[in-house]
């Protein structure tokens, strides 16, 4: 288990603060300060496996507060000992018991198990408890009147003796023989007793108990004789009710106590759920993902955030460690990002073991260790007599002594505040000693012996800190697998010093450190050529994945389109087949009725007008068949503003329709062809003028009435109609098609809620004129409609 010093050290004790300012009561609060880490694996993967399923389930369902309760387990154990508790002790365990049941009823919303339904079990409302306490408490100092009815008795009486004793005060104070007796007309209490004040002077005109006076003496404040008895009536009254509510709050004690350990067992679970929800906001506020917990010593922090840093001004940085390397050194100039670096890889590690979620990209891995040790911070103490590298040496032997192979430590400035030679020496000891028991290192160092070391050392890489040479300012990222630069001549020389110094300086260097640094320039130039090709190559990537995106969303498009236009063309099919079903069998009803005619004088005539009328019929239903046909362009125009009611034809399909409505905006009419609406341009339509009715001989068609025939109409539309509405234009509409001896027709009514298809039905039932009916079929409106066959 990793020591309080490195805990601190990592700050650690400051997230943990963060943490317990989300969490809702004192008691949770409390209990998050004194949270260590732990370094058991399958404790820590069950830790962060609640507070993924905390946090999943409150972004659906909210996150409930337990509204700020206090601990009252104390009370509670005090009251399962036969104890009588107070009345803010009792408001405090229904506050308890009030939360137990509104995080329990927040589960029931959650439909699948969850890691956390341990703490839920042990969440037990007792909501008869619970209100039985609330009726009673008015608030933290009285009891309702509903408490008991021995309470309201006695209330009741004590409030009628305060109602008589101040009638019987009034009228002495509103008595003109009183009145300059009195030092002011008001009643007072001293004492819990009613009083008038009295002048001094005139204290023996009011007989009465004295209940003290004023600070200047000039008043005194008497009970009046006439209220003697009924102030000392108050006060048994009272005693009473002291009574009643200790006998009150002693049998609310009881209930309490008898289930003390549901409210205390509760009460602990309420707290450690609080804390996971604590981690579930804490987890939102920080934008933080879910971590993978890895067995093997691995860690891949992406996009790594240090919680402590303003999210603004706080840059992102990948660490890879334990794949092909266990030791990590970091180089580069102060203030660059290196110690910044090393805390958010010791803090992130202590969160995870903690049950936090991670302020990373997706799909980071951590490690649990048993240590994590570290030495960050200049620990110089006068009072020990120990300079900088003392401190550090301090640290290092302590760290020493406790590394093994499951330990991740982290030292900064490793080596540093003493002979660079023997420091550098010393640094690349002690990274070797913690290799040589299997920890993980990662340390930070100005050295360029330790750089080299890395170079050439399996299993040990360097890594630096960006810095910006033109505009002498660091740019917080980290980058692996580069050794990083002073940058002492750079920024010097950009600084103003003279060139002569910095030459002289140059030529004071070792041959082996310039061309180091010259190495160190080249694979800098190479990193940052290769990291522009990259961004390059990730741009053309984004791009490429946008296009396709793109084609795969208008490919989308225009399928739906076409299932679309197929569904209405469809549709179309269907109607103009029904059309072309009823408009033959009115044909097959008109060369039934001429065959019956066969005997008369005029047959020859009649059947040859019959076939006339059969072929255009028969060319009207080609057209039908095809509504697509291209129609040549003419110049007729309306012979007048179209009303509802207008019989046209669609120029398109050269077929029938009945205008509703219109025009509008965009001089459109919405017409009804079959069992269709549709909106048509004015341009498509043709009006059909109406034709006087033909003269019927003997009441049958003759062959002059094969055209009014061909014009009657076969639908009747009654939807939007009342049932009565309906059923009247039915039977007009039956008798109609009776005169003109149609024998199938089709009745509109909808489907909406079935009443107007149920009164036409029974109404079909009824007619003498109706052979049989039936519901339409796929094509013909199905349940919207009724075929009629008449006699």
């Amino acid at each position: 288990m990793t020591d309080i010093k490195h805990l601190k050290s990592l700050e650690y004790d400051k997230i943990l603060k963060l943490l317990s300012d989300k969490a809702s009561c004192k008691t949770s609060a409390e209990k998050i300060m004194q949270t260590v880490p732990s370094d058991d694996y399958d404790e820590v993967c069950h830790l962060i496996q609640m507070t993924k399923d905390i946090n999943t389930h409150s972004i659906k369902f909210g996150t409930p507060s337990l509204g700020g309760i206090s601990d009252c387990r104390d009370s509670v154990d005090r009251a399962a000992r036969g104890g009588r508790l107070s009345i803010p002790e009792l408001l405090s365990v229904c506050k308890a018991l009030k939360c137990i049941r509104s995080i329990k009823s927040w589960r029931e919303n959650i439909e699948e198990e969850t890691s956390v339904d341990d703490l839920f079990f042990f969440l037990i409302p007792n909501k008869s408890l619970e209100q039985t306490i609330d009726k009673a408490i008015l608030n933290e100092e009285e009891l309702t009147d509903t408490a008991s009815p021995t309470l309201n008795e006695i209330r009741t009486k004590i409030r009628k003796a305060h109602m008589s004793i101040r009638e019987k005060l009034d009228s002495i104070i509103r008595s003109s023989a009183y009145s300059k007796v009195l030092q002011e007309s008001i009643i007072t209490m001293r004492d819990g007793r009613f009083v008038v004040p009295v002048k001094s002077e005139n204290r023996s005109e009011i007989q009465g108990l004295i209940h003290g006076a004023s600070s200047s003496g000039a008043t005194v404040f008497i009970e009046p004789t006439a209220v003697v008895e009924a102030n000392n009536k108050i006060k048994i009254l009272e005693n009473e009710e002291k009574q009643e509510i200790d006998r009150i709050l002693l049998e609310l004690s009881k209930m309490v106590g008898a289930v003390a350990h549901t409210i205390n067992t509760g009460f602990d679970a309420l707290v450690d759920l609080d804390i996971i929800f604590a981690k579930s906001r804490l987890a939102d506020e920080m934008n933080a993902t879910v971590p993978i917990i890895s067995k093997d010593k691995i860690i891949k922090l992406n996009k790594a955030r240090h919680p402590l840093i303003d999210k603004k001004k706080v840059v992102p940085i990948n660490i890879e460690m334990g794949e092909t390397f266990d030791t990590l050194v970091i180089t580069g100039p102060n203030t660059g990002g290196k110690t910044v670096a090393l805390k958010t890889l010791g803090l992130l590690t202590l969160m995870a073991e903690s049950g936090m979620l991670l302020p990373t990209g997706d799909d980071s891995v951590i490690h649990v260790f048993e240590n994590v040790l570290a030495d960050i911070g200049d620990e110089q103490s006068i009072e020990q007599s120990l300079s900088t590298f003392s401190a550090h040496i301090t640290n290092i032997i302590s760290i020493v002594g406790k590394a093994n192979d499951n330990s991740l430590i982290l030292v900064d400035e490793l080596g540093a505040g003493t002979d660079p030679i023997e420091g550098a020496a010393l640094a690349i000891s002690i990274i070797e000693r913690f290799r040589s028991v299997g920890a993980m290192v990662v340390a930070t160092t100005h050295y360029a012996e330790i750089k080299m070391y890395a170079l050439n050392t399996k299993g040990v890489e360097n890594g630096s800190c960006e810095f910006d040479v033109t505009t002498l300012s660091p740019t917080y990222r980290l980058l692996v697998g580069v050794p990083g630069r002073s940058n002492a001549f750079a920024i010097s020389k950009r600084l103003g010093l003279n060139d002569d110094i910095i030459n002289r300086a140059q030529d004071l260097i070792s041959t082996d450190n310039i061309r180091f640094e010259d190495v160190v320039d080249k694979l800098e130039a190479t990193r940052q050529e290769l990291e522009r090709e990259q961004i390059a190559a990730q741009s053309s990537r984004e791009q490429a994945e946008y296009i396709k995106k793109q084609i795969e969303q208008e490919k989308q498009k225009l399928q739906a389109q076409m299932d679309k236009e197929l569904k209405a063309a469809h549709e179309k099919a269907q109607a103009i087949v029904a059309q072309v079903i009823s408009q033959t069998d009115m044909l097959l009803n008109e060369l039934e009725d001429i065959k019956k005619q066969k005997d008369k004088a005029d047959f020859a005539k009649n059947l040859s007008n019959a076939k006339s009328t059969y072929k255009s019929k028969v060319n009207k239903l080609h057209a039908m068949a095809d509504p697509v046909i291209n129609k040549p362009q003419d110049e007729y125009k309306l012979p007048r503003k179209l009303k509802s009611g207008d019989t046209v034809i669609l120029r398109d399909l050269n077929s029938e329709a009945i205008v509703i409505s219109g025009p509008d905006s965009n001089n459109a009419y919405l017409v009804q062809a079959g069992i269709m609406k549709v909106k048509v341009g004015a341009d498509n339509l043709r009006l059909v003028e109406k034709h006087k009715p033909q003269k019927k001989s003997g009441g049958k068609v003759t062959i002059g009435n094969i055209k009014s025939l061909s014009n009657a109409k076969t639908e009747l539309d009654i939807r939007g109609y009342a049932a009565d509405e309906g059923i009247m234009e039915l039977d007009q509409f039956i008798d109609r098609c009776v005169l003109l001896g149609l024998t199938m027709v089709t009745v509109i009514h909808g489907k909406g809620t079935g009443v107007l298809r149920t009164a036409v039905q029974k109404r079909l039932k009824q007619n003498r004129h109706v052979k049989s009916f039936r519901n339409g079929v796929y094509g013909e409106g199905e349940a919207g409609v009724t075929v009629v066959e008449l006699k």
